[in-house]
């Protein structure tokens, strides 16, 4: 069954709690107040339901029912239409889970669509109704306290990225795999700007609600908690934005690092492969004399000299010596 909870409220207060939809609409009609419907993953029948009830404009039952929708607000009539990507951060893949949440704020009733086990409104509507003061405040409460929440479930987030672009920093300079590393920062910069799609649009959202609630003659009190969330999701904007810095700037330095041990490899090898061809060459010098002495045919000059042997190992030796002084003198040996 996609009805989580159900509740009609009447001054801030629960005084029904409705088994199915068609009963919540009769008990709204019977107490007045405000009706809130939590739905989870709900079959398009009980979405049509919901909005042929409250007159949903079917702009924002197309989005609801198609999903995969941006981070966004706006209003039809009397009906505000907002839709949030909240998050959860998954320790052990390292990864960040979004889900999508929609959400109908009317005169009377809040209507939520949730398709992922983010955010936690359970926990909201414990809160909202341990507060009946605030919830007596209306719909628009209701709204502030799911921001409040989705924006409080971006902290965890933001520490687990922390932690990883630490983790990254650590092996930056220390030895790791260069292509396992490289992947990862290019993951975790996935990561970060999915995570920024999903809450800088908050930011002209909250000032799109402040801007209307004189308009719509929201409690004093809600603007300034409005504002306080709009405080919030600024500071973790900016703590993204610098996730993105650093995240730029490491694979940077990677790329650096990487291109500079390539090239301590090479000159290496370079060095390698000039004393291996010295002394390739200084002993073929020696090697070719004896090869020619070494030949038996008795019209080679020298041969029968008596100094000829003396002449062919001096040959050698200097050839040798000369050698090795002209690759010595180039700093090849």
């Amino acid at each position: 069954m996609a009805l989580i909870d159900n509740g009609v409220y009447v001054h801030g207060r629960r005084v029904e709690t409705p088994k199915n939809l068609d009963e919540t609409y009769r008990s709204l009609d019977a107490h007045g107040g405000i009706a809130w419907i939590g739905l989870y993953r709900p079959s398009p029948e009980e979405v049509h339901s919901v909005a042929r009830e409250f007159d949903l404009h079917p702009l924002a039952v197309e989005d609801a029912l198609s999903g995969h929708q941006r981070s966004k607000v706006e209003r039809y009539g009397d009906t505000l239409f907002a839709v949030l990507r909240p998050a959860r951060y998954r320790d052990k893949e390292e990864s960040i889970e979004f889900g999508e949440l929609h959400l109908f704020i009317g005169p009377d009733f809040v209507v939520t669509i949730r398709h992922a086990e983010s955010p936690n409104l359970a926990a909201v509507r414990r809160r909202m109704e341990a507060n009946p003061d605030l919830l007596a405040m209306g719909p628009e409460a209701v709204l502030y306290a799911i921001l409040d929440e989705v924006v409080d479930e971006y902290e965890p987030i933001v520490a687990g990225l922390e932690n990883d672009i630490d983790e990254i920093e650590d092996q930056l300079f220390g030895d790791s795999d260069d292509d396992a590393l490289s992947r990862r920062i290019y993951q975790l910069s996935r990561e970060v700007i999915g995570f920024q799609r999903a809450v800088h649009p908050l930011s002209g959202m909250l000032e799109w609600l402040r801007r209307g609630s004189d308009k719509y003659r929201i409690d004093e009190e809600l603007q300034r908690s409005l504002r306080d969330v709009l405080d919030h999701v600024i500071r973790v904007n900016e703590r993204i934005d610098s996730f993105r810095a650093i995240l730029d700037n490491a694979l940077t330095v990677h790329s650096a690092l990487v291109s500079r041990r390539q090239s301590e490899t090479a000159l290496k090898q370079n060095d390698e492969v000039k004393k291996i061809s010295s002394w390739a060459a200084i002993i073929f010098a020696p090697t070719l004399v004896g090869t020619v002495y070494g030949m038996n045919f008795d019209a080679i000059p020298e041969l029968h000299w008596k100094f000829g042997y003396p002449m062919a190992i001096a040959a050698m030796l200097a050839f040798a010596v000369g050698l090795y002084g002209i690759f010595k003198y180039r700093r090849w040996l």
